[in-house]
């Protein structure tokens, strides 16, 4: 059986969902305070809780602007901090081309298939941290899988929003400090989200109405990131980690039931 594709544009949000809306506030300072503490992770926590709210491919479209925008920010921050030369540009360069396939298939893939795409790669995700959570990537082997992670990442990033299990699993196995991390990481985002956001505009993902909610939604983001820092300095790593794992898990297994039922 011929699988059917979706029109490739995408449906608005209405300023009139009171509930919508708070999800879109919760999502982002979710993601900002888990931003805060870990340099990363503002698409793992959003994207799933705007899509259980509205398309997938609204949650997609929605966080390109507040994205670029603090990994920007993000990355003049630790620019003092690169990993090695030319290891971020190239991370990012990889990412790009992976972002722009990636938002292809967001136009055109139905969202039930987004929405089981996503849900799969959260429990993949929370599976390695849980069963690998002392793997270490030697920097030279790191060098030689740069190019398929970024590449891959990326492809994750635009189809359904989410790099994590590739991007950041690739960095942390690393086990490099905290700034190459962040400076390394926003790198990536930020030349993703610069492919991402032409290549939606093309395909009619991104809307004047998506635009403004990005926008928006840069305040609980910003808002929020100095509390993730607050809460890094304070809280243990590993009872944070958990809690989150914790969410994610919950929220796929969501998604895995509206995507099938």
């Amino acid at each position: 059986m011929a699988l059917k594709l979706e029109s490739h544009m995408s449906p608005e949000i209405s300023f009139s969902d009171p509930w919508g809306i708070s999800a879109i506030v919760l999502a982002l300072g979710l993601g900002g305070i888990l931003k805060g503490v870990t340099g990363a992770g503002v698409p793992l926590i959003a994207v799933p809780i705007i899509a259980a709210f509205y398309d997938i491919k609204i949650a997609v479209a929605l966080l390109v602007i507040p994205n670029l925008m603090t990994n920007i920010w993000q990355g003049i921050k630790y620019r003092a901090h690169p990993l090695e030369k030319g290891f971020a540009i190239k991370f990012g360069i990889c990412g790009a081309l992976g972002a722009g396939l990636g938002t292809i298939m967001l136009a055109y893939l139905p969202s039930s298939v987004l929405g089981l795409a996503i849900a799969v790669i959260i429990f993949i995700y929370v599976t390695l941290r849980l069963t690998m959570p002392n793997l270490q990537l030697p920097i030279a082997r790191a060098r030689r899988l740069l190019w398929p992670a970024g590449v891959f990442g990326g492809v994750l990033q635009g189809a359904v929003g989410i790099s994590a299990p590739i991007s950041v699993a690739f960095l942390n196995s690393m086990r490099i400090p905290r700034p190459n991390f962040v400076f390394t990481i926003s790198v990536f985002f930020t030349a993703m989200c610069l492919a991402q956001l032409p290549a939606q505009i093309a395909y009619g993902l991104m809307s004047w109405n998506i635009a403004l909610f990005g926008l928006f939604s840069i305040i609980p983001l910003f808002a929020t990131i100095p509390v993730g820092e607050w809460i890094g300095r304070r809280m243990s790593p590993v009872v944070f980690d958990r809690a989150i794992l914790l969410v994610l898990f919950v929220l796929a297994i969501r998604l895995a039931w509206v995507a099938l039922t």
